[in-house]
């Protein structure tokens, strides 16, 4: 007698004992997530619908569900349902690569936008990364950079005053800090350090990146500086770790 073996259908399985059913009910969503049966972007199917066809209880899948949400895989819409994550994008922190390049280069399209500014007094640590007297007026301004409607990045920005006086009506009307320094006679600058690593966000970050306060997110602390090498901004950047990738390239 001959045996023949196919894959079975979604949710027909055999089952795990009971204490389990969370985990594998993870497992073939994310597997069917990775065959395409829910394409990016797209929405899954309720959780009532869900429990009826892996034949278990709406918590079942709600446990099941939070756990490819904090992998990555999913996000949550408060009123709207669930989601299959959309894209992951590969923003490159090299000496002269800028993020809408890297965007560009995915195709994709995004300004930066300005959620708040000020003048700020230098910290110890922003006067010495900027090279500037401590207590320095420094302009500060708060960004926010999307692609596909999905935020990428949260961050500060620090600049000298009163070099940098006319640097946020710029941004503000182009959404590039690049060409706004250019307006200031700066026609290239280029990275002289990052300091990468995975933090926990604040609330209040986690809410703009829209990402679980429980889930880490990449934080990037930069420096760029002038054709003179005359320090210029201090960054301090918070990555959605499930929607980007960042490659550091050792160039020049």
């Amino acid at each position: 007698m001959t045996n023949t073996t196919s894959s079975p259908a979604l949710g027909a399985a055999t089952r795990p004992p009971r204490d389990s059913f969370w985990t594998r009910i993870a497992a073939e969503l994310a597997d069917a997530i990775a065959r395409g049966v829910y394409p990016p972007g797209e929405r899954l199917p309720s959780e009532h619908t869900l429990a009826e066809q892996f034949g278990v209880n709406r918590h079942t899948i709600r446990r099941s569900l939070a756990s490819l949400s904090s992998q990555g895989l999913l996000r949550v819409a408060q009123g709207s349902g669930t989601y299959v994550e959309e894209f992951a994008i590969d923003l490159m922190p090299a000496k002269r690569t800028r993020h809408h390049q890297s965007m560009a280069l995915a195709g994709m399209r995004g300004a930066l936008r300005v959620l708040s500014s000020g003048t700020v007094r230098a910290t110890a640590a922003q006067a010495r990364a900027l090279q500037r007297p401590a207590r320095s007026a420094l302009l500060r301004l708060q960004v926010l950079r999307e692609a596909q409607q999905q935020p990428l990045l949260v961050g500060e920005r620090f600049f000298p005053l009163p070099r940098f006086a006319q640097l946020e009506a710029v941004v503000r009307e182009t959404g590039s800090i690049t060409a706004a320094f250019a307006a200031h006679g700066v026609a290239d600058c280029t990275r002289e350090e990052s300091r990468i690593t995975a933090q926990m966000p604040a609330p209040e970050v986690a809410a703009q990146l829209r990402q679980p306060a429980t889930r880490p997110a990449l934080f990037v602390e930069s420096v760029n500086v002038d054709p003179d090498g005359v320090p210029i901004e201090f960054a301090r950047t918070w990555f959605a770790g499930d929607r980007v990738t960042l490659t550091v390239t050792h160039d020049e």
